[in-house]
C-alpha cells in the first residue's frame, strides 16, 4: 500500500511513524494520506490500517464522511430514512507536494478531489515533539479552504439522521487488542460518558500485548488528545471503544458545518503518545506541556 514516497517521523533519531501519502487503494475506501504505524518511543504500535472490522479506517488522518454529498471517509453513506448505502460517491484526497519537509514534521498541500472536480485545498502540518524518555507529541493541524465558487458545507451521518455518529475530522484508529481499552476525560470515564461530549483532553489506554514470536507485540500504552485551539475545543469528541478503538473530533455534531466560498476551517489537535497507563494527572501534565511548548 506504500510507494516510494512515505517519510519517517523521528523523535531524537527514533522512527515512530511512517507518512503514507500516495496510498494504492480502491475507491471505495476513499483513498488519502496516512499515518501508520505509528508507535510508542519503545516501538508498540497504536494504530490499525484497514482493520477487517472497518476497512477504511486508514491509521492517523482527517476523513470526512460527507462534504456536498462526496463521501471522503470510505465505506457507505448514512441516508436519512434510509440507512447505509452503497453509492459511488467516494473522493480522494491528493498529495501536491510538501512545501516543508524534515525528520520531525512536515507541511504538506493536499487536494480534495470528488467527481473529477477539486471541492477542498488543504494545507496540512505535522510535527513530532519528544515530551519525556517515554513520550512524546504528534502535533496536527488541517486547513480546508472552499475554493469552489459556491458554497459548501461538511456533514456526518448524525447530521443526516443517525443519532450518535457524529463523525468526521482528524480520526486515530488505535490497534485493537483482546481488552478494550480504557477511556477518560479530567472528568468522566467510559465510552458512554465521554462520547460526544467536550473536554480539554481525552485520553485512550491500551493494555498491550504479551511478547511472542511471529506476533506482533508490544507493552501498554496511552493516547491523549487534546484540543490545541478555540474552536478545536468546541469539536465534541467521537470515540469508541467496545466495537473498535477509535477516536477523533467532530467538525458536524449537531448540524452541518458551512464553508463559503473562499473560506477556511481550521482545526489542530495534539496527541501524547506514551508508554505505560497514564492516570489522570500524568496525562494532564504531559498535554499542557504537549500543547504549550
Amino acid at each position: 500500500m506504500t510507494t516510494h514516497d512515505s517519510p519517517v517521523l523521528r523523535v531524537a533519531g527514533r522512527p515512530v511513524g511512517r507518512y503514507v501519502t500516495r496510498p494504492e487503494l480502491p475507491d471505495r475506501l476513499s483513498p488519502r494520506p496516512y499515518l501508520h504505524p505509528v508507535t510508542t518511543l519503545a516501538g508498540t504500535t497504536v494504530t490499525e490500517l484497514s482493520p477487517a472490522d472497518h476497512l477504511h479506517h486508514l491509521g492517523v488522518g482527517v476523513a470526512v464522511p460527507d462534504v456536498e454529498g462526496h463521501n471522503f471517509w470510505g465505506g457507505r453513506t448514512y441516508v436519512r430514512d434510509r440507512g447505509p448505502t452503497e453509492f459511488d460517491n467516494h473522493g480522494a484526497q491528493r498529495h501536491v507536494a510538501f512545501q516543508l519537509r524534515d525528520p520531525d514534521g512536515f507541511v504538506e498541500e493536499l487536494r480534495w478531489v470528488a467527481a473529477g472536480a477539486e471541492v477542498l485545498r488543504e494545507r496540512r502540518t505535522v510535527a513530532a515533539t519528544e515530551l519525556t524518555d517515554t513520550a512524546w507529541a504528534l502535533d496536527f493541524t488541517f486547513a480546508l479552504t472552499n475554493i469552489t465558487s459556491g458554497p459548501l458545507s461538511i456533514g456526518s451521518p448524525a447530521t443526516n439522521g443517525r443519532p450518535g455518529a457524529a463523525y468526521g475530522g482528524f480520526f486515530w484508529r488505535a490497534r485493537k487488542e483482546a481488552s478494550v481499552p480504557d477511556v477518560f476525560t479530567p472528568g468522566s470515564e467510559g465510552e458512554e460518558q465521554v462520547h460526544g461530549t467536550r473536554a480539554d483532553w481525552l485520553a485512550l489506554a491500551g493494555w498491550g500485548s504479551p511478547r511472542s514470536s511471529g506476533a506482533e507485540s508490544g507493552g501498554s500504552w496511552t493516547l491523549v488528545f487534546a484540543g490545541a485551539t478555540e474552536a478545536t475545543r468546541r469539536d465534541p469528541w467521537f470515540v469508541r471503544t467496545a466495537e473498535y478503538p477509535g477516536v477523533g473530533s467532530s467538525l458536524a455534531h449537531d448540524e452541518r458545518l458551512p464553508i463559503p466560498p473562499g473560506d477556511t476551517v481550521v482545526r489542530r489537535i495534539v496527541t501524547v503518545v506514551a508508554d505505560g497507563r497514564l492516570g489522570r494527572d500524568e496525562a494532564a501534565a504531559l498535554t499542557r506541556k504537549a500543547v504549550t511548548q
